[in-house]
């Protein structure tokens, strides 16, 4: 691994991703099937094949020289440039239960849940990740934190309803007060990297705000100094289920700066914000985003146009983090299409 004094040996027909967490190798990871680019990294030597299409990976992505390590096997030996988590130990991933405390509609399609966790071993987190919640007939969904860490050891949710979604519906419908789920986490590679210098623009769609959420509210709670940008497309008014939350937030942080978008308003919204799609917002507001840093968060046609319009900005690869939701629309539990609710 570049810039450290780790070395370990891929095995034929494994990943590398695979071989790294055999050895116990705290990589970010998460869908470990190319979609969700949590293991992305670059390779500074070597060649690594692609087994599989590397979906999460843009063009230009590629042409950077990043790859997904979960889909990567070693065709030569390979030197990697990947952000490892904390190697004590308090990020490890692991199943612990988890019992609802609170369950609130705070929209028309979102649910807000807060999960309380042994109070016995801190679960560690960074704020952005997500956990699994691990369902009866071995099949899980995978949601964002929308909190940061916390002394009593509860995390948030933001569960978005959608058409289909039947763990939503059980959740919102059936779900007893006080259930016990069973989780496991932290996983992916989304979250708040270490460079003050920097600007950083959030562009969340819907509930990709959940994992944006738990940054800013780290982040700000640190006294986090670098200008915050914080965009969040949405169709209508009422889709910005915390609309006036982000709003306080700027009017309590002057660094932080929050534009809302609707790509439909209602008749009777009476909005008079910016309108569109989100990410063409930040495209007219920063023609040159050389200098940032962007983490985007919400549905894969977003994230990948996000990508793709800002890199024309001048966004470089390497300062371009992203979590895709891919929402299962699929029956719970009888159903066995793949898929992660989000």
């Amino acid at each position: 691994m570049a810039n450290s004094d780790i070395e370990f040996t891929v095995e034929d027909g494994e990943s590398v991703l695979d071989a790294a967490l055999r050895l116990g190798l705290p990589v970010p990871y998460g869908c470990k099937t190319g979609g969700c680019g949590a293991c992305r990294a670059r390779v500074v030597e070597g060649t690594v094949e692609h087994v599989h299409d590397p979906r999460a990976l843009s063009n230009s992505e590629r042409d950077a020289g990043l790859a997904l390590l979960c889909q990567a096997e070693a065709r030569s030996d390979l030197t990697v440039d990947v952000q490892l988590l904390a190697r004590d130990g308090r990020h490890k991933v692991r199943s612990v239960p988890a019992r609802v405390d609170v369950k609130e509609r705070i929209s028309h399609d979102v649910v807000h849940l807060v999960l309380q966790l042994p109070k016995a071993r801190p679960f560690d987190y960074l704020p952005g990740q997500y956990v699994d919640i691990l369902l009866r007939d071995g099949r899980r969904r995978s949601f964002s934190i929308a909190s940061p860490p916390s002394a009593d050891n509860r995390i948030e949710m933001q569960l978005r309803h959608v058409p289909g979604g039947s763990f939503v519906s059980y959740v919102i419908n059936e779900m007893p007060d006080c259930a016990v789920l069973r989780i496991q986490g932290p996983l992916g590679g989304f979250y708040l990297r270490d460079a003050p210098e920097r600007p950083a623009i959030f562009i969340a769609g819907g509930t990709g705000f959940a994992p944006i959420r738990a940054m800013l509210m780290d982040a700000l709670a640190r006294g986090e100094t670098r200008p915050l940008h914080l965009y969040w497309g949405a169709r209508a008014s009422h889709d910005l289920y915390e609309h006036e939350l982000a709003e306080q937030w700027g009017r309590d942080y002057p660094n932080l700066h929050y534009t809302p978008v609707l790509s439909e308003p209602a008749d009777g919204d009476g909005w008079t914000g910016a309108t569109g799609f989100v990410h063409e917002q930040v495209v007219r507001d920063f023609p040159d985003c050389s200098g940032c840093d962007v983490y985007l968060s919400g549905p894969p046609v977003l994230v990948e146009s996000a990508k793709r319009d800002l890199a024309d900005c001048g966004l470089r690869p390497e300062r371009t983090f992203y979590d895709a939701f891919e929402y299962a629309f699929v029956t719970w539990p009888e159903d066995e299409r793949p898929g992660a609710a989000r």
